[in-house]
């Protein structure tokens, strides 16, 4: 999708997504920008493959190949909510994620040509870079680093500073999010660390 080094905003070859654990899944994440953005913007209280996996569903349902920011940007949204709810549903909560997967492609639309690929395609570093993430709606501080973590790590999209503007999701050989997912034996590891930090903070919680 994206090249490395000084031409990282161009499009190239595809990078080979496996955050789905689906083939059919994770090929429309490694050639289409905005299915890798709505599963990021999915990923939240739902499994991370199923919220990666959402993308096909819902272009399958949609009928196309990619998805299309601006045609979801006008669709119907009782339509869409319904395409959201399946079955099986796109989400735990699909009525109000197709209104923020809506919105998404609203401004999208308005900002950036309804591609997702130009919120990346000329950021003149990681702070540009996660700053125009933040302002994306459903798109909090944590989500952000994560999206900037998998754009650098798995889409060659690495303008300077971008491991700094992840944080620690930046970190290379972590397993802290989906950016570091590239097969079943990461997944586990990824969902192993999340566990281990709901244990923690139960445990300081409880001890509070």
């Amino acid at each position: 999708m994206i090249a490395t080094g000084s031409s990282y905003g161009t499009i190239s070859g595809m990078p080979d997504i496996r955050i789905a654990q689906d083939d059919a899944a994770d090929e429309l994440l490694g050639r289409d920008p905005l299915a890798l953005l709505v599963g990021m913007l999915l990923d939240q209280q739902f499994p991370m493959e199923r919220a990666f996996g959402a993308p096909r569903l819902l272009a399958d349902r949609l009928g196309v190949d990619t998805l299309d920011a601006a045609s979801l940007a006008d669709a119907d949204p009782e339509q869409l909510t319904k395409v959201f709810q399946g079955p099986p549903a796109l989400h735990r909560y699909p009525g109000s994620m197709a209104a923020r997967t809506q919105e998404l492609c609203r401004l999208l639309v308005q900002r950036y040509g309804g591609r997702a690929d130009a919120l990346w395609a000329d950021a003149p570093d990681g702070a540009a870079l996660l700053q125009r993430l933040n302002e994306l709606p459903g798109f909090g501080a944590q989500k952000s680093k994560i999206f900037v973590a998998l754009l650098g790590k798995q889409c060659g999209v690495t303008p300077s500073g971008w491991r700094e503007a992840a944080g620690a999701y930046g970190e290379e050989g972590s397993h802290r999010s989906v950016a570091d997912i590239t097969g079943p034996e990461s997944l586990a590891e990824v969902r192993r660390f999340k566990q281990e930090l709901k244990q923690a903070a139960k445990q300081q919680a409880a001890g509070a």
